[in-house]
């Protein structure tokens, strides 16, 4: 599995896996994203990110700020390409990290 942190108030859009763009009609099934019941909160940037999961066959995803939640557009950028998924480990490390508070989810 790869992991991903995705800001609160943003979505996923494309999907690349390794064949090129995902083809949920070739595959016959949407790739396996899952968001988890974790968060990190930065009260620096007043920023939540949740961690997701995905199956090792993504590469790459799309995400974009979620346009119903856009209060401001002037603040936010068009769509963000993640070439960068990370691994279980890169995840402990960041949730061990002295910057940030970890929380759970629980109205999930």
């Amino acid at each position: 599995m790869k992991y991903f942190f995705l800001t609160d108030g943003w979505t996923i859009g494309r999907v690349w896996g390794v064949g090129g763009l995902w083809d949920q009609a070739l595959r016959r099934r949407p790739p396996e994203i899952q968001r988890m019941d974790l968060c990190l909160w930065d009260q620096n940037q007043q920023e939540k990110m949740w961690l997701y999961r995905v199956e090792d066959s993504v590469l790459m995803l799309e995400v974009r700020p979620d346009i119903a939640t856009i209060t401001d557009s002037s603040n936010t950028i068009g769509q963000v390409v993640l070439t960068r998924l990370i691994t279980a480990e890169q995840v402990l490390e960041r949730l061990a990290s002295a910057t940030t508070e970890c929380q759970t989810n629980q109205s999930l």
